[in-house]
């Protein structure tokens, strides 16, 4: 049995005892609150057409994120109605959860080492998605790459995209923490 509160998940060590002197020395820190962390990784799941045939499928996103996350994600709804597209104010549209602290390490270490791996023709992520505040936004186009999901009991297979917010200042300074992170970046 894995006794939680002696516990550490395994990049939270890597940034607490190589990843911050590695920034600091690197970007000439003063202070320790300057160097910049990993805040928190958003997950979506937007189900789209799907959604608006059959209420049911954001149930099945929501499911199937709360299995990747290991924490319980929240069905999104539309905040207006739009007759074109054929939605009401208030229909179920997708999925999301939002992960701090250890299971947000958790996560952000399954992405890394077990999920991005399994992609078909991975060539690494794009390194020009940051926001110019030091956030990044990846998007996968199958959640089957996580293990937790069962090939065999999948509804449909839905995309999703991925936000990291960091402390960082700049797109240089967080990128530099996510590749000590071993973040596969192609640039």
């Amino acid at each position: 049995m894995l006794d939680t509160a002696s516990y550490t998940p395994r990049l939270k060590a890597l940034y607490t005892d190589e990843i911050r002197v590695k920034l600091k020395e690197e970007f000439g820190y003063k202070n320790d609150m300057q160097i910049p962390r990993l805040e928190k990784i958003v997950l979506n799941i937007g189900c789209g057409r799907a959604a608006v045939k059959d209420s049911k499928k954001a149930r099945s996103a929501q499911a199937d994120l709360t299995l990747i996350a290991g924490q319980h994600a929240v069905i999104t709804r539309a905040k207006k109605s739009i007759a074109g597209f054929r939605v009401r104010e208030g229909m179920p549209l997708g999925a999301k959860v939002t992960l701090r602290g250890d299971r947000m390490y958790e996560f952000l270490d399954r992405l890394i080492t077990v999920a991005l791996p399994r992609v078909r023709d991975f060539r690494g992520v794009s390194g020009k998605s940051f926001d110019g505040r030091g956030n990044y936004a990846m998007g996968l186009k199958e959640h089957l790459v996580f293990p937790e999901i069962d090939f065999d009991k999948i509804v449909e297979n839905w995309g999703l995209d991925i936000v990291i917010t960091t402390t960082a200042n700049t797109d240089a300074e967080a990128k530099a923490l996510l590749k000590h992170f071993n973040m596969p970046f192609n640039s």
